[in-house]
């Protein structure tokens, strides 16, 4: 049978502005995360940052894309003491950016994680970026912030989900397919 393999860990919705989101004790059972962000901006700033395990040492390293519609550039920056994950450009103030942040083998101990981003508004901006958190621990917390001034605004929503190992194995595709709890059906 299929089964579902999003399942929401943690989930906050600020009532007031604030410079960063964390979310810590993240569940072990799973193999990778993906954050949700759908933010508003206070404030003058900086790019949007991620810091995993409270690392502020120069572990961190990204390459990014992004465009606004008639420019496009893209960078890397190397031994930082923050990911980048997103630009905040002109201000998003009250415009709705989405960014969703998908964190690769986040349990896993023994390598390197990976870390992929896209983020988007509307008015301003659409990019993607990879990063490398240069540590092999397992991922236990995340911060989220502006690391430059701005806070995130009133409603910002933030929500993580565990990805679960699907064990579906090989099947056909095609026709009209139904499933029970052991077998896929194609009529």
């Amino acid at each position: 049978m299929a089964t579902n393999t999003y399942v929401a860990l943690q989930s906050t919705t600020l009532g007031s502005a604030a410079a960063s989101i964390s979310f810590t004790s993240i569940n072990q059972t799973y193999t990778d995360l993906i954050c949700v962000l759908n933010m508003t901006r206070s404030g003058a700033g900086n790019n949007l940052g991620l810091r995993i395990n409270g690392d502020t040492a120069t572990n961190y390293s990204e390459t990014y894309i992004e465009g606004d519609g008639s420019t496009a550039l893209g960078g890397r920056n190397s031994n930082t003491n923050t990911m980048r994950i997103a630009a905040i450009q002109g201000g998003f103030g009250t415009d709705l950016a989405t960014v969703t942040i998908h964190l690769q083998n986040y349990s896993n101990s023994t390598t390197y994680k990976t870390v992929l981003t896209r983020y988007s508004q509307a008015s301003t901006i659409v990019g993607t970026s990879v990063g490398l958190w240069r540590n092999t621990a397992a991922v236990t917390s995340i911060e989220l912030g502006t690391f430059g001034g701005a806070n995130f605004g009133a409603g910002t929503t933030a929500t993580i989900y565990g990805i679960a190992a699907a064990s579906v194995g090989a099947k056909a595709t095609g026709g009209i397919i139904y499933s029970d709890d052991t077998y896929y059906y194609h009529v």
